[in-house]
């Protein structure tokens, strides 16, 4: 495993098991290699900035069970394509969100809906 990736795993075991919501900046290293980066990051919907101050390029936002987000996995792998590549990057943690939970109404649907509901939420 490559640089990124390793810090990325890194990042998400540091965080409590109740994590949902993961903001990390990325920053490449050789600017000249900013379109091969976009190519992988586009996989994770990353958010590139035009003029951040401290010259961080993207932002990438990971959800950990639910959200509009990219998975943690995923955005693990688009991060080993990206150490493969041999592009050279720094990741800084931005924000953490934990403790939430997805809301889901159960009104009008049937009880073997609500019992799987609970039991994979258990899980």
């Amino acid at each position: 495993m490559g640089a990124l990736a390793d810090t990325f795993t890194e990042i998400v075991d540091s965080l409590p098991d109740d994590w949902t919501h993961l903001d990390i900046d990325l920053r490449i290293e050789d600017e000249r290699r900013y379109i091969d980066a976009a190519l992988y990051l586009v996989m994770i919907n990353a958010q590139n900035y035009t003029r951040h101050p401290e010259g961080f390029h993207w932002r990438i936002i990971c959800a950990h069970r639910f959200g509009h987000a990219a998975a943690a996995p995923t955005v693990h792998g688009c991060l080993k394509l990206m150490d493969d590549a041999g592009i050279v990057a720094e990741l800084r943690v931005v924000g953490v969100r934990e403790g939430r939970a997805p809301v889901v109404h159960g009104w009008g649907r049937p009880e073997s809906f609500r019992r799987d509901w609970r039991r994979v939420r258990a899980q």
